[in-house]
């Protein structure tokens, strides 16, 4: 009888110990399971938050954002941090997508101004709470567009503003009665916005387009980027695909390597194709936003006076190859006529010279 007394006790000390085992096992794996959980969160939050738009083109394996920024600028952008300041998120937070863009009531220049009370003398503009990823230059060829002008400071500072760029407007005014000279107007717009500030990226942008999404930024790209990829002009269709006009960016390092635009394209017409070609001979190739983000409007006018189609334009395209070495941004000649500072802008007029005889 003692014996099965205690080989009942036996076995329920052995019961307890396994039923003990049991228990802590069970919490141990439970512990894990919700560990794992909250990794797994954790890890598609961030696979969210820094994969691409599925409206931009997609990187190759491995190329990481830092490593684009520093291929496109040839510069660390996180360097200047300091002060406290983080740098700015690749993709700012104060977006608002798509914008309803209208030029059937006109703005005056003091209506801009009072909207736009945190830039600074000369069209300067840079985020306080962040370290904007890039400097950027906005360069405008310009002449006797002034209601135009209105319409693109109007809605471009707010634009600018919300994609935390670090951003100076130049006006390149191109004095005189001499045929319009656009590629010419663009390099001196690099030469003199470079005397004022170390900037990094160069926006070109003519006066008379308007992006329709500021999700379209106005930054530089791994390479040369075309921003007005769909014009309300062209039904909103890019035109050709080698087409780069109205709206581009490029990086000091980028604009360098092409030496530049071309000077000799007088009147309307043809430089476009040339800087493609000079893209094109130095192994770049042309970055888009998609067509529904790159949509943008056209303020519709009459072509300006001289103007006029330029008849030399396709021989010289064809020769861009043999030319573009010792025509551009080494062989830029002008003379600065005028600066003025205003609160939205920094307008440079500038004597360009006149075209070959």
């Amino acid at each position: 009888m003692r014996d099965s007394l205690g080989n009942l006790s036996l076995l329920q000390r052995i019961c307890t110990v396994v039923v003990l085992l049991c228990f802590v096992h069970i919490s141990v794996t439970l512990l894990y399971y919700l560990r794992t959980l909250d990794l797994r969160g954790s890890f598609l939050q961030n696979q969210q938050a820094n994969s691409p738009s599925p409206n931009e083109a997609k990187e190759p394996a491995g190329v990481t954002e830092a490593h684009r920024l520093r291929s496109a600028l040839g510069s660390n952008v996180s360097g200047e941090a300091g002060g406290g300041l983080e740098p700015c998120p690749e993709r700012s937070p104060l977006l608002v997508g798509p914008l309803r863009i209208e030029f059937s009531n006109p703005v005056s220049l003091d209506l801009v101004r009072s909207e736009n009370p945190r830039l600074s003398s000369g069209g300067r503009y840079k985020p306080t709470d962040c370290i904007a990823l890039q400097k950027v230059a906005m360069i405008i060829p310009f002449r006797n567009r002034d209601e135009h002008l209105k319409f693109w400071l109007y809605y471009l500072h707010p634009i600018l503003q919300r994609q935390q760029l670090d951003y100076g407007v130049y006006i390149i005014n191109q004095g005189g009665e001499e045929a319009f000279n656009r590629a010419k107007l663009l390099n001196i717009g690099y030469a003199e916005a470079l005397k004022e500030y170390d900037y990094d990226c160069f926006v070109f942008s003519d006066v008379d387009l308007i992006p329709m999404d500021d999700r379209n930024t106005y930054k530089c790209f791994s390479q040369p980027r075309h921003l007005s990829v769909s014009m309300d002009k062209f039904g909103f269709k890019l035109p050709y695909n080698q087409y780069f006009g109205g709206v581009s960016s490029m990086s000091k390092q980028q604009f360098l390597k092409i030496n530049g635009f071309p000077n000799d394209y007088w009147g309307w017409g043809g430089e476009d194709d040339d800087i493609f070609n000079r893209l094109s001979s130095r192994g770049m190739s042309i970055s888009r936003p998609s067509g529904e983000i790159g949509k943008c409007r056209m303020i519709r006018h009459d072509r300006d006076k001289q103007n006029e189609p330029n008849p030399q334009r396709f021989d010289r395209i064809a020769h861009t190859r043999e030319t573009m070495n010792r025509d551009g941004i080494n062989s830029l000649s002008y003379k600065v006529i005028k600066v003025e500072k205003d609160l939205l802008f920094t307008k440079i007029t500038v004597d360009v010279g006149k075209p070959p005889a």
